[in-house]
């Protein structure tokens, strides 16, 4: 941070912020005086200040009340930012008076969500009730950019480009099928290329996904374009899709698997015999030596549930 950045930074209070936040959601500064209790030349004044600092306005005033401008509008953007921010480190500060000893951020894909991480996190749990996690779903694209910049301490995910500069442990491996209804005519084979499926219509997940940029490509380098008729944005909906005859699906065999009960015998799954469809789940995070002793406690957990899970295969654990 150089020096007009710390500057700023001290000239701009916090009070002011939330103060200027309520007055665009009231669109008043008489009606956020009243919520704030506090006048409204009180008010005024902050915001005159306010605008002073950033050498710019920031409202339209007129006699109906005040609308943002330009300017306005992107301060109340970042002023929500911040204010949401702080409430979460607020609340998260707080739960360590409680009894909370860590704190773990964990941004993973769907494949892992679904295949692996509820017994693992709930393993973990039970040893370390007093480590929070925090677990959201997103596509591995965007839980890689999430560790990049500091939004999870640990991301868990598939890396189709090796992660960038982010450190990467083994997890999990899983396999693509292609799930097809039972009477379906590729619905007798053990294994299939993927190649073989493209005559027929697809049920496809959200187009930035690992697995469909991964079939994506598989019908690039055959020469050929995916059929795809719906796109879904779960594994659940796409087992619906299917069984209702609106085209087949790729998904790991294990989320199929675990999906299988309330589905019966009216879907099945061919094996897909390309190379890619064999795929490995990553642990990814900045630095793993640095991370806080809750998030390596959490990384040694996943890796040794990893390891019994496939005895072949012997993951470097962290320290």
């Amino acid at each position: 941070m150089n020096t007009s950045e710390r500057n700023f930074a001290r000239r701009v209070d916090l009070m002011s912020l939330q103060l200027f936040v309520a007055v665009c959601e009231l669109g008043s500064i008489g009606r956020a005086a009243e919520r704030e209790f506090i006048a409204a030349s009180a008010i005024s004044k902050r915001l005159s200040d306010l605008e002073a600092t950033l050498g710019t306005p920031l409202l339209y005033r007129h006699a109906r009340g005040v609308d943002l401008t330009p300017a306005g509008e992107s301060l109340l953007h970042h002023a929500r930012s911040v204010l949401y921010s702080l409430e979460k480190m607020q609340g998260e500060l707080s739960e360590y008076a409680d009894g909370v000893r860590g704190h773990v951020r964990v941004h993973a894909n769907i494949s892992a969500i679904v295949q692996f991480l509820p017994e693992d996190l709930g393993a973990f749990r039970r040893a370390h009730e007093e480590i929070k996690i925090d677990l959201e779903e997103h596509l591995s694209s965007e839980v890689l950019r999430a560790v990049q910049e500091g939004a999870a301490d640990l991301g868990i995910c598939h890396l189709a480009d090796g992660g960038g500069d982010l450190q990467s442990l083994p997890y999990r491996h899983d396999r693509l099928m292609l799930i097809v209804p039972a009477g379906h005519a590729l619905a007798q084979h053990d294994g299939i290329d993927f190649a073989a499926s493209l005559d027929h219509d697809h049920v496809g997940l959200h187009t930035n996904s690992s697995i469909y940029v991964a079939t994506r490509q598989a019908a690039l380098e055959a020469g050929r374009t995916i059929k795809l008729r719906i796109h879904v944005t779960g594994l659940d909906a796409m087992c619906r899709m299917i069984e209702n005859g609106l085209g087949i699906g790729v998904m790991p065999s294990r989320a199929f698997e675990l999906m299988r009960g309330g589905i019966g015998r009216r879907l099945t799954s061919v094996a897909l015999t390309d190379d890619w469809a064999q795929r490995e789940i990553r642990l990814v995070a900045r630095d793993f030596s640095t991370l806080p002793v809750a998030a390596r406690s959490l990384v040694m957990h996943l890796q040794a549930s990893g390891l019994a899970a496939a005895p072949s295969e012997s993951p470097e654990l962290v320290a």
